[in-house]
């Protein structure tokens, strides 16, 4: 049997009146966006704001509304693209739906092309309090967000640092009552010095540094660093050895984990389990058992007893 072709996928999120529903029919009117293909566009709330099918560039859009979540089942969408013989899709997501809901119901040949993000800027400091986990949810794999309806009380460093708490990739957009917009600029030095003797790692940047360490591991190839955490010692780890760490929230509390370390030390076995210590050691990427692959290994250059941070979870914001 041969392979389905590909179906890319465009996905638009966001919460109710952000302005998804306004920028998918400019694209839809755009000749250079809407020139021939035939489009399945799903609509997966219905707000203030209705579209416009007679004014598309291309009258081969074809639209389907879905008011359930339960309606999102691989066999249904299928169905719909097969009907009317489409080549791509456009979702409009609802944002009080998980993404993880659809990307399970998607057809195995249904791809994510591009993601896009909307917000209104004066509301997205108070969604971001009251529901952080969706709004984690739409900023963790999105390439693109913007920020409508800027005015010039909106605090743009605020939104900034809400997004980079989720995502480093991601571009940010800031669109302003009258359709002007522009791309953030604002660079985002680490609140540590990479090229210092010793690294410093404050007890509020730990989920920063794990995550930048993670990411980038030769900045720190041989580099020596000094931090605060807790150690814990199990046997299943290879001998002369222990982990270290911080619990870190990067949503809710709901997915808080042990980020840590394996740490190599000659006399590890003197270690108490769950004991704080501030750790000076020596960062070396490589294979260790552990990990079961390469990963970040400390080796133990000295330590201190510690009592534990005024937060003892660690967080991105």
């Amino acid at each position: 049997m041969s392979k389905k072709k590909d179906i890319p996928v465009y996905l638009f999120t966001g919460f109710l009146e952000a302005g998804k529903t306004r920028f998918i029919q400019e694209t839809m009117e755009d000749k250079r966006f809407c020139n021939g293909e035939r489009t399945l566009l799903l609509v997966c709330e219905e707000g203030e704001e209705e579209y416009a099918p007679e004014q598309f560039a291309d009258r081969r859009v074809y639209l389907r509304v879905i008011r359930e979540e339960g309606e999102l089942q691989a066999e249904k969408l299928q169905q719909w693209l097969d009907d009317v013989d489409a080549e791509r899709v456009v979702i409009e997501f609802n944002g009080m739906w998980m993404l993880d809901k659809l990307y399970t119901a998607m057809p195995e040949n249904w791809m994510v092309y591009q993601e896009f993000m909307f917000a209104d800027a004066r509301s997205f400091e108070l969604y971001n309090q009251n529901m952080r986990q969706l709004v984690y949810d739409k900023l963790k794999s999105c390439e693109l967000v913007v920020f409508n309806r800027c005015t010039d009380a909106v605090d743009k460093m605020a939104l900034h640092k809400i997004v980079r708490g989720v995502s480093r990739r991601a571009d940010i957009a800031y669109e302003d009552e009258n359709g002007q917009v522009t791309y953030d600029d604002i660079q985002d030095p680490l609140p540590f010095d990479v090229n210092a003797p010793v690294i410093e790692i404050a007890d509020e940047d730990y989920a920063l540094w794990y995550r930048d360490l993670s990411e980038e591991p030769d900045k720190y190839e041989n580099k020596t660093v000094r931090f605060k955490c807790k150690a814990l010692v199990r046997k299943r780890l290879p001998s002369e050895s222990f982990v270290v760490g911080r619990h870190v929230m990067t949503c809710c509390v709901d997915d808080i984990q042990f980020a840590g370390l394996v740490c190599q030390w000659k006399n590890a076995d003197s270690i108490a389990d769950e004991t704080w210590m501030v750790l000076t050691a020596k960062v070396n990427h490589k294979f260790n058992r552990a990990y079961g692959k390469k990963g970040p290994v400390l080796t133990f250059l000295e330590a201190t007893p510690a009592a534990a941070p005024a937060q003892e979870v660690a967080s991105f914001y």
